[in-house]
């Protein structure tokens, strides 16, 4: 389902572009908005109660945290966050960089929680658990297009940001001396 929605979202933000929306121009920005669609409906698992049964709700993603991880609950919300974030991130041409290289540092380090729920035969939405041959091949697939994303994006903007000079000197000068 994922995939249909990521593949779909690309093909018509590409679609867009060939009809003349110059802001779907490029592939790589269509992925962005593509995984930023993706993003979205990802995250809103993290936030969804047990009363909704189309989509997998919070509670399965809590059993997908492996035991280790301290406040597995918080740490649901707090990963939806990061996904909203980063999918808001990705839309906006200055910050598509920092979001790329936040989202990739995130799917990283979700991929042990896939792991963990793979073997661990976790069941998602009730159904059977996601196999791990198909887990860490999509895990990579959203690393890959944020990476894309990251190189194809004009990172100076973001860069510029984060090593601004200071003005004025970092301690006040007194005057007495």
């Amino acid at each position: 389902m994922i995939y249909l929605l990521l593949g779909g979202a690309l093909l018509c933000f590409r679609l867009l572009g060939a009809l003349g929306v110059r802001r779907f121009a490029s592939w790589s920005v269509s992925a962005a908005h593509a995984l930023a669609v993706m993003l979205v409906v990802t995250a809103s698992a993290h936030f969804v109660p047990a009363s909704v049964t189309v989509m997998p709700d919070h509670a399965d993603l809590v059993r997908m945290v492996p035991p280790i991880v301290p406040f597995a609950d918080a740490m649901v919300y707090l990963t939806g966050v990061l996904e909203l974030l980063g999918a808001a991130g990705l839309v906006v041409t200055t910050t598509r960089w920092v979001a790329g290289v936040g989202l990739v540092a995130l799917f990283v380090l979700l991929l042990p929680a896939n792991i963990y729920a793979s073997i661990a035969d976790v069941p998602f939405h009730g159904g059977e658990p996601t196999p791990l041959w198909l887990r860490i091949p999509e895990q990579a697939l959203y690393v890959g297009i944020a990476v894309w994303v990251v190189r194809s994006s004009n990172g100076a903007a973001a860069r510029r940001l984060l090593h601004r000079p200071r003005t004025g000197p970092a301690w006040p000068v007194s005057a007495s001396r």
